[in-house]
């Protein structure tokens, strides 16, 4: 049997404001010709259909369509619920859309009701929040480790009465992965981590949460995000495993690259050099963070940058020399609006406002008087 592993689609989001619908509708037609060329039998959805519990009108218009698509190719499909879905908005009518071959799996009830294909046995855990199911479960610590363990602990109570290979979808953060900005923080108390000893038994544990692919055991693995949703992600390479399960379990994964929409980079140095320089020509066309350097901050620096790096879309400052700084006055309060914002900007730009900007920011202080005095 192959088994397409994916995860963390997060349809609908966005890349610093920048629509990524096109990009994410690319890669479901790559997930499409790969089911074709590898002759997948399976694909396993690990988490995170959605960036959001109310995802748009077009990112679930994207979500159909794919699903729509995979029945054609006769292909079962197995999705469960990340912390970013709503497990019972993603759940809806599982059980009907089980006779297309669709597996939406959310319920936490559900994790030991395993969807047997070939002779595999396939257990769903979704997104485990340890105060819902606490209660319900009776464990003994409000913790990942302790829901995560716990529901392996039914399912191989029910695998130990099955002759099948068997194949685990969870979403988790397991102890020693490599974590990106783009991810939500699940940490309870300050612990988020569940260790990959707690998925012992079963022949491969496709998981996902963490954007970067990653190999916690040879059979333990992150498919990471199809498309980078944060600069931290500027090194990864995106895609899905390709597994193998035969006959004895797990047998071999291969990693399949996704197309990339527009590559990203975080570039760092002074502006004229940035403006300049052949050397960095080979970002024109790059998503870009870029990190100035000069000893003082340019004026329009977003700006200059665009006409070179069109896609700009983050701008930070980190001076390679501290300006001299200005006397920082005693006090603030007391003192006029104007004069403390004029310090502010000698201070964080390393000289002092020009007369369209002290124009502009007495502009803004009278604004605010007007306001406060008729509120």
């Amino acid at each position: 049997m192959r088994v397409l592993h994916t995860s963390d689609w997060h349809l609908g989001r966005a890349f610093h404001r920048e629509s990524l619908l096109e990009a994410q509708a690319a890669f479901v037609d790559h997930l499409v010709e790969t089911i074709r060329s590898e002759r997948v039998d399976v694909v396993a959805v690990a988490g995170d259909v959605y960036d959001r519990a109310l995802p748009s009108v077009d990112a679930v218009a994207l979500c159909n369509e794919t699903l729509r698509r995979l029945v054609g190719e006769n292909v079962r499909t197995i999705l469960i619920s990340g912390n970013h879905d709503s497990a019972r908005r993603l759940g809806f009518g599982a059980d009907l859309i089980d006779a297309a071959g669709v597996h939406l799996r959310t319920d936490p009830a559900r994790v030991a009701e395993p969807v047997v294909i070939d002779g595999v046995a396939f257990y769903a855990i979704p997104y485990l929040e340890p105060e819902v199911v606490r209660a319900p479960w009776q464990l003994p610590e409000r913790s990942h480790s302790a829901a995560i363990e716990h529901a392996m602990a039914m399912i191989r109570d029910d695998l130990a009465g099955r002759d099948a290979r068997s194949v685990v979808l969870a979403h988790a953060f397991v102890t020693g992965g490599q974590g990106s900005d783009s991810e939500r923080d699940i940490s309870v108390g300050g612990v988020a981590h569940v260790p990959v000893t707690a998925f012992d038994g079963v022949d491969y544990v496709a998981l996902g949460h963490l954007h970067g692919r990653q190999r916690m055991g040879e059979s333990v693995r992150y498919s990471g995000s199809p498309i980078a949703y944060s600069f931290s992600e500027a090194g990864h390479v995106k895609g899905s495993w390709l597994v193998d399960i035969g006959p004895c379990g797990f047998r071999a994964a291969d990693f399949v690259p996704a197309p990339v929409p527009r590559p990203i980079a975080r570039v760092s140095g002074r502006l004229a050099d940035l403006l300049t320089s052949q050397r960095w020509a080979r970002f024109e066309d790059h998503w870009l963070q870029v990190t100035l350097t000069d000893p003082v901050r340019p004026k329009s620096a977003m700006e200059s940058l665009r006409r070179r790096f069109p896609h700009t879309l983050a701008l930070a400052f980190d001076p390679e020399v501290t300006a001299q700084a200005a006397p920082r006055p005693s006090r603030i309060s007391g003192r006029p609006e104007i004069e403390v914002a004029l310090d502010f900007v000698r201070e964080v730009r390393g000289e002092p406002a020009d007369d369209d900007e002290r124009r502009l920011l007495r502009e803004a202080v009278e604004a605010c008087r007007a306001k406060e005095a008729l509120a």
